[in-house]
């Protein structure tokens, strides 16, 4: 007898399920009301956040995400993106927007851990926010009447900064016939000409950096000019020469308060430079607004609060010079209320007074807390009925609506 022969094993290559981007993006906005982000992370089900909080949401037959999932969506997220693709290969990260017709746009940061690919979308929404939605201080409006100069607008990722500038932007666009012109990276908010023209740049797709671009402003004759962010030493450079030379040059920088804003603007400087570039900026700057968000008490969403330096013949002094004893940016904003400035521990007990701030969140908050501490020695916290926090995880299945 010869030699029984055995049957070859063919291994079929597991089914490879398909994902419509589109449909569940859709579906997870749709879930709930105010979210900021959605975040894709292989091992886990989609997530949302929502007031600071992640949700997951568990979608029938997605209750848990692959590496396989996360890098076809990471694909078709960048389909046709050549730039994208390419920084996500070489740096392990890369920057675009991305839109869903009908729905919404996105900030899209796909990177590369442990092997695989995450993806975190900001949500920018369809209509520019106001002053009155954001519950912007009512003196930031005084930066559409301004001529020239910088101003900034500071504070952590996903503190609100990209949507201070749009509505700031918007009202010049309502009120001024300027041209205004903008460098972003990617662009987010899609402003329309009203009385003003606006043309807005997208970084690697209409200009290849933040200083080229700017510094081809320089030649397009914008009254208005605005930089996605101060990330260099040229940037920051540019704008400094094109507020000297007569524009109003606006731009963010990921800085927590006022003083910190300074101290990274004059450290981007040789320290041979340094005197100088401190006595330029004292002259160019015309206000630097902070940013943070703070959870509410009642679990609804957070509210902004905003810290105010204007220019001022002792701020302009501070900054020249530099913060002494007794003589620092904090104290000209603390005695500055009558001409529009505040300062962050000062807005943050009037909302534990007004009781839409906790207590313990306010303080872990503050700039100071031993301070705020003392400045709230004598008010006594009421416990309010209805406050509802957002749970963290989310265990009903949920279908995607086709």
């Amino acid at each position: 007898m010869g030699t029984p022969t055995v049957a070859a094993v063919t291994q079929v290559p597991p089914v490879q399920r398909k994902l419509d981007t589109a449909q569940l993006i859709t579906a997870m906005l749709k879930s709930h009301g105010h979210v900021s982000d959605l975040i894709f992370s292989p091992g886990r089900a989609p997530q949302i956040e929502v007031s600071g909080q992640l949700v997951e949401l568990r979608f029938k037959g997605l209750e848990r995400l692959t590496p396989q999932d996360t890098k076809l969506l990471a694909e078709d997220l960048m389909e046709n993106n050549e730039h994208a693709a390419g920084k996500l290969a070489l740096e392990g990260s890369a920057d675009l927007s991305y839109g869903v017709s009908g729905v919404g746009r996105f900030r899209v940061n796909i990177f590369r851990q442990r092997g695989s690919c995450a993806i975190v979308m900001r949500v920018i929404p369809d209509a520019i926010p106001g002053f009155e939605e954001l519950h912007l201080p009512p003196q930031l409006k005084e930066i559409v009447q301004l001529k020239n100069g910088i101003v900034l607008v500071t504070g952590p990722t996903g503190s609100g900064k990209s949507s201070t500038l749009a509505a700031i932007i918007d009202l010049m666009n309502t009120e001024k016939a300027y041209h205004i012109l903008t460098i972003e990276d990617p662009i987010e908010f899609l402003h329309k000409h009203k009385k003003a023209t606006i043309h807005q740049r997208e970084l690697h797709s209409d200009t290849p950096t933040f200083s080229l671009a700017l510094r081809g402003a320089l030649r397009q004759a914008p009254k208005v000019i605005l930089v996605g962010e101060m990330r260099d030493r040229e940037t920051i450079e540019i704008a400094l020469e094109a507020a000297e030379t007569g524009h109003l040059v606006l731009s963010t920088l990921h800085t927590i308060d006022a003083a910190k804003t300074i101290e990274r603007i004059v450290g981007a400087f040789p320290l041979a430079d340094q005197l100088a570039i401190r006595n330029r900026f004292s002259k160019a700057f015309r206000c630097i607004v902070s940013q943070r968000l703070l959870p509410r008490k009642d679990g609804k969403g957070r509210i902004a609060i905003v810290e105010i330096l204007k220019s001022t013949m002792r701020t302009r002094d501070y900054v020249e010079k530099g913060e002494t004893e007794g003589k620092s940016l904090l104290d000209a904003m603390r005695d500055g209320d009558t001409e529009g400035m505040q300062y962050f521990d000062g807005e943050i007990d009037k909302l534990i007074r007004s009781g839409v701030v906790d207590f313990e969140t306010g303080l872990a908050f503050s700039s100071n807390a031993g301070n705020l501490r003392l400045e709230l020695a004598d008010f006594t916290e009421l416990p309010v009925a209805g406050a509802s926090p957002i749970a963290t995880t989310e265990n009903v299945e949920m279908e995607i609506e086709r």
